[in-house]
């Protein structure tokens, strides 16, 4: 869902480091068990050595690739990696030491201790940062759609089942050949067919897609026949099949869609990699990409900043409530559901500053301002605000809850969303429901992420833009060039926003 991925061996930088801990502790350990020092760094030789080892094993890493797919490997193939892993450093290393003639200088006690050392415990380290990660970091199994021929549903779905390490919750199934609709295979559901599948994933809570079809009922041939059935004989253009049409699709949606490296065809989206899914191959398409670390990173920055927020909102409570109170009593929060990222609906607080009927007089004021079947409701003169009111000359005059929304103190019950990881401090503001409904395909896209109290649109001097498909193009800006400085300074400029009193939250 973000930027791209120069170097594939960087995805895992959270297990390199893991990994030279472990050899530096397995060090230290057989060192100490040796020669009973709690410093081998203070012996040159010893120096040396540990600089071998660690150059080694990043050399390895990187050449090697042992942690490719690491968190889908299951414990038979995670040992075997680690063990094969283990082996090459011992043999680079060995290699070196008699290329130089210097192996004498290092007991084979400490060598063969610390390698052993270093095996099981990088083995149980790799094995646990997994655990933390599908447990804490992931926090949720991601929900994955299956599109499928009738042909093959069982199978794919057996094998999704039963090799997905935890990673994935099958959602449901279409199968583009029959209409197999209500009926469940291993459990699963099938929720669309051919004709509906598009609009299905448009408003249902999907977070990937697998695509594992080939081209469905054409009849084998070489692809110079494909191509020249396909050829319009007017113009001599390629025409698209409809199959191809709805993946394209799918990837402009801003979904994830992984499709089964068999009859593919190459579609266009801001990432492709290659990856695995069960026992299938897929190249997988995405708006962007993050590494576990990245992702690591900002969900900290956003614990962090809403235990701050948090904090922040108990404070402005004493004061708020009562004024909230005064003008119109009644909740002092006011609790909506959006809709998150990839579909999900959630609650999302604010501070009220409307009156208790605001949501049931929404569409009348909608029609009264003009404002009817816009994607996005947003009226400065709102007469639902607590304390304004229209003057007899026609003349609006703001209320206690205009105030709380021109400083954006009403966003600040957000935070506890973020703490939940509904959303994050900064992201794609998260539709209502009934905007959501109106959305095409390619508005999806702009929830592929975890809604944001702030984002680039509010602080780009644009807040106040009424073309929605303006406001959806700065949203795709930011996902497929994310990165934590761009959060940081979008932070920042929200500050400067708020200060200025522009009502851009």
């Amino acid at each position: 869902m973000y930027r791209k991925l120069s170097q594939g061996w960087l995805k895992h930088l959270d297990f390199i480091v893991l990994d030279l801990l472990c050899l530096h502790v397995a060090f230290v350990f057989a060192y100490m068990m040796r020669h009973g020092s709690h410093n081998p760094y203070a012996a040159e030789n010893y120096r040396v050595i540990a600089l071998i080892f660690t150059l080694t094993d990043l050399l390895l890493i990187v050449f090697f690739s042992p942690l490719s797919n690491v968190l889908k490997r299951g414990l038979r193939r995670e040992f075997t990696t680690t063990l094969v892993h283990t082996v090459l450093l011992a043999v680079t290393v060995s290699f070196y030491l008699f290329s130089v003639q210097n192996a004498e200088v290092y007991s084979r006690i400490f060598y063969y201790t610390m390698l052993a050392v270093y095996f099981c415990l990088t083995l149980s380290v790799r094995l646990g940062w997994k655990v933390v990660l599908r447990n804490s970091l992931i926090r949720r199994k991601t929900v994955l759609f299956l599109i499928v021929t009738s042909k093959n549903v069982r199978q794919m779905v057996e094998d999704i089942s039963e090799n997905n390490h935890g990673l994935y919750q099958l959602s449901g199934i279409a199968v583009l050949d029959r209409d197999m609709r209500g009926q469940e295979v291993n459990g699963v559901p099938v929720m669309a067919c051919r004709e509906d599948v598009e609009e299905y994933l448009k408003r249902e809570w999907v977070d990937e897609v697998l695509i594992a079809t080939s081209d469905i009922g054409v009849p084998e041939m070489s692809e110079a026949d494909r191509v020249a059935a396909r050829t319009d004989p007017a113009d001599g253009t390629v025409q698209e099949t409809e199959q191809e049409n709805l993946y394209q699709n799918l990837i402009d949606m801003g979904l994830v869609v992984h499709i089964r490296l068999e009859g593919l065809k190459q579609y266009t989206g801001e990432r492709q990699t290659i990856e695995h899914i069960g026992n299938s191959t897929v190249l997988t398409y995405s708006l962007g990409s993050v590494t576990l670390g990245q992702a690591f990173a900002k969900r900290a920055m956003d614990i962090l900043g809403g235990m701050a927020g948090c904090l922040v909102t108990g404070l402005l409570y004493l004061v708020i409530a009562p004024m909230i109170y005064l003008n119109s009593p009644g909740p002092i929060f006011f609790a909506q559901t959006r809709v998150g990222r990839n579909g999900k609906k959630f609650r999302m607080y604010k501070f009220r500053s409307m009156c208790l009927d605001a949501e049931a007089r929404k569409a009348e004021v909608a029609v009264a301002c003009g404002l009817d079947g816009q994607m996005m409701f947003k009226f400065e003169e709102d007469p639902r605000i607590i304390g304004s009111k229209v003057l007899p000359d026609g003349t609006y005059k703001k209320g206690i809850g205009n105030y709380i929304r021109d400083w954006s103190l009403d966003e600040f019950p957000q935070f506890f969303n973020v703490l939940k990881g509904d959303m994050s401090l900064v992201g794609t503001r998260p539709p209502t429901v009934d905007e959501w409904e109106k959305y095409e395909a390619h508005h999806r896209a702009r929830l592929s992420i975890r809604p944001g109290i702030t984002g680039l649109w509010q602080v780009s001097g644009r807040s106040r833009i009424t073309d929605f498909e303006e406001v959806v193009e700065l949203d795709r800006q930011y996902i497929s060039g994310w990165n934590l400085w761009l959060d940081m300074k979008i932070l920042l400029k929200t500050v400067k926003v708020v200060f200025r009193r522009d009502g851009a939250m």
